[in-house]
């Protein structure tokens, strides 16, 4: 298994569910066809449409899709795909809707309409098909009678009346929603897990359902994600398993005529969409779509930084390559590049200098067409510095700061975090307070708002400010023992550690990157710093070594943290090897070292010849580029495989010092989080 998520869609006929699951996947596919990503001018070449269709991928739907168009029959279809018969005449049945949209034009008739419609197929699909505009599609379906009806999936059977009944979108004649009189708020969730929006989001969602509930209101969800709480049939008032478009949610919205939506829980799918909701007459419930574009667009945030005095790396913002080119020869390498409006760290990259710059760029302006990237100057061993709060655009309360484990670089998502800081003086804490409480009114935020830092030689750097849910936030409430509400500083650590699948894609390349790649987190608690952190890894694992063999090889850069690394492990007891340029810097500071050849030059006995015997516990290994190299990968690879512990940033082989001492040193104990929350302040 390789996937991460899954998207549900529920339709009166396969045609209908098919498309609306298309769309639900936001991997930018407007459904089986006729615009958006896959949607366009036919792939023609045979060879590879057979070696697709041959092969189960992700892009195989499509394909079948290409190949009906390049003039394959069902029955070769079938012989390369071995995709049932029933399926593929369904998807025939899509492909001849499409022609016929296309061949109609802008005089498409009423009953073409209706049954592109009962097939699945979008206003803007329509529109793409016909030439028309999709307002013009769907005043013209109106008109004709063709509107969307909800139907009811009756969790009761018939049996007896449902109170917990969810609902889907199709066409017919009559909708099985009755609005009631109470006032209705729409919560917009996450869509399908990805890397880079997950779980952590449905939580927001959940909690937003609850409250609204408790207020008086009655809750309308949207998400298409089954795996979720949120889609649980009972979270909810109404429930609707719909695709996160424009078209679905208004829909929706009309139908149970809601006073307002939430877009600011489910992540970056429905923030994307606040502008056009509001255009549309949605009521956007918080902070505003102008404020959020505020925050989004790069060149926007940066003047307002300016305005407020807050300092930020020197920085750029560049519509085109050569632009981003100029750019990052007059700001000096190294140099992170952000692209607007994403999630996750799309198309971020450090790169080091131009032929690196050059091999990503067009990646990164792809993310988001036609969106501003911004290039910063990389503040190289920053302390990075995440701070969750709610404001009522007026008053704002901190929740919790995190401080990485990682140096800046690493994506907050996948980067390890205490709660509270540790390393950071009571100034640059006040210092950070003040800056947030600055931008959420400037801002004028309401609701969540989550905002990045990075520290170096003691000074604050505003990074960038996500007036939304964060992926931390379900961490930081149960750190602090409260729904996020308050500032709290817990007299306890609270260590929030990430699980990625590298296992899942050897040869891979295993590094930690602005560009997140983590499935999932764990979180450890405990009074003393180290054994959080242990516990945390023994969660996520692999688990940290208590005895052994560790392997230090690193960028020059950080040879003296290797050093003392090496020290500290050394005098737990672990014997320690490393290649040349590493053992040099380490027997040079009188520690005993065992030197190894090194990969790339084939001398035997290597890194990789000890971890394929067992013989190595531990390994320390930081890249001197954008990528590892492929024999630092390869020996990376190795480690994950064979389960052994692995850092790849000095902060991180730090911890795990910390962590190992801790375990050596004091029992391993178990307390609850409500047993945590006893020492917490009193609630106000």
């Amino acid at each position: 298994m390789k996937s991460v998520g899954e998207a549900m869609a529920i339709g009166r006929t396969f045609k209908e569910s098919f498309q609306k699951a298309l769309r639900s996947l936001e991997i930018g596919a407007w459904g089986f066809g006729c615009g958006g990503k896959f949607g366009d001018a036919a792939f023609t070449d045979l060879t590879e449409i057979r070696a697709r269709l041959a092969r189960p991928n992700p892009e195989r739907p499509f394909f079948v899709r290409y190949a009906m168009l390049a003039g394959l029959t069902e029955a070769e279809i079938f012989d390369h795909s071995k995709i049932d018969p029933w399926f593929l005449r369904q998807l025939r049945g899509i492909v001849d809707l499409e022609l016929a949209l296309k061949a109609a034009g802008k005089t498409v008739g009423t009953d073409l309409l209706r049954q592109a419609k009962e097939a699945g197929f979008a206003d803007r699909q329509i529109a793409h098909a016909t030439g028309m505009a999709p307002a013009a599609v769907y005043s013209q379906r109106n008109a004709a009678g063709i509107k969307t009806v909800f139907r009811l999936v009756d969790t009761c059977a018939a049996e007896f009346e449902s109170f917990t009944p969810y609902f889907y979108s199709s066409y017919g004649d009559e909708s099985e929603v009755r609005p009631s009189a109470k006032k209705k708020v729409m919560i917009l969730g996450g869509g399908p897990n990805r890397i880079g929006q997950g779980i952590e989001f449905d939580y927001c969602c959940v909690h937003a359902s609850y409250a609204l509930r408790a207020a008086g209101y009655e809750t309308v969800m949207v998400n298409s994600n089954p795996e979720t709480v949120s889609t649980d049939y009972d979270t909810s008032d109404r429930l609707y398993f719909e695709p996160l478009t424009l078209e679905d949610i208004l829909e929706i919205y009309r139908t149970e005529q809601c006073v307002g939506a939430i877009v600011q829980f489910g992540g970056q799918t429905p923030l994307n969409l606040a502008a056009d909701l509001e255009a549309a007459g949605v009521t956007v419930v918080g902070t505003s779509p102008a404020s959020i574009a505020l925050a989004e667009d790069r060149q926007q945030f940066k003047d307002i930084l300016i305005e407020l005095g807050i300092r930020q790396p020197v920085n750029k913002t560049a519509l085109s390559a050569e632009e981003a080119y100029q750019a990052a020869e007059e700001i000096g390498f190294p140099v992170l590049l952000r692209p607007s409006f994403v999630l996750g760290g799309r198309g971020m990259f450090i790169v080091y200098g131009m032929d690196e710059l050059k091999s990503v760029v067009r990646e990164a302006f792809d993310v988001a067409p036609g969106k501003p990237v911004l290039l910063d100057k990389f503040l190289e061993d920053a302390i990075e510095l995440d701070v969750d709060a709610i404001s009522d655009g007026e008053t704002t309360v901190i929740g919790g700061m995190l401080e990485h484990i990682e140096h800046a670089g690493v994506h907050s998502g996948d980067a390890g975090m205490v709660l509270p800081p540790h390393s950071l003086s009571p100034d640059l804490v006040d210092e950070v307070r003040r800056i947030t409480h600055s931008l959420a009114k400037r801002l004028k935020v309401v609701g969540l708002m989550n905002i990045q830092f990075a520290i170096k030689d003691g000074i604050v750097f505003m990074l960038e400010v996500n007036p939304r849910a964060s992926r931390t936030i379900p961490f930081v409430s149960k750190a602090i023992g409260v729904p996020l509400a308050r500032e709290i500083r817990p007299p306890y650590w609270s260590v929030k550690e990430s699980v990625f699948p590298f296992s899942r894609f050897p040869g891979a390349p295993v590094a930690l990157s602005p560009e997140m790649r983590s499935t999932g987190e764990v979180m450890g608690c405990d009074d003393d710093l180290g054994m959080a952190y242990a516990k945390a890894q023994m969660a996520a694992q692999p688990a940290l070594p208590v005895a052994g063999s560790a392997f230090l090889s690193v960028k020059d850069r950080d040879k003296d943290g290797a050093v003392a690394v090496a020290r500290d492990l050394a005098s737990l007891g672990f014997n320690i090897y490393s290649t040349s340029g590493t053992a040099a810097a380490i027997e040079a500071a009188g520690v005993k070292v065992i030197k190894l050849g090194k990969i790339s030059e084939g001398a035997r006995p290597n890194a990789l010849d000890l971890l394929k015997n067992g013989q190595l516990q531990m390994i320390v290994n930081t890249a001197a580029g954008m990528l590892p190299r492929k024999d630092e990968n390869a020996m990376r690879s190795e480690a994950v495989l064979r389960g052994v512990y692995m850092a790849s940033t000095m902060n991180a082989a730090r911890a795990a010092v910390l962590g190992i001492r801790s375990l050596r040193e004091h029992p391993l104990t178990v307390s609850s989080l409500q047993e945590h929350a006893k020492v917490l302040p009193p609630k106000a």
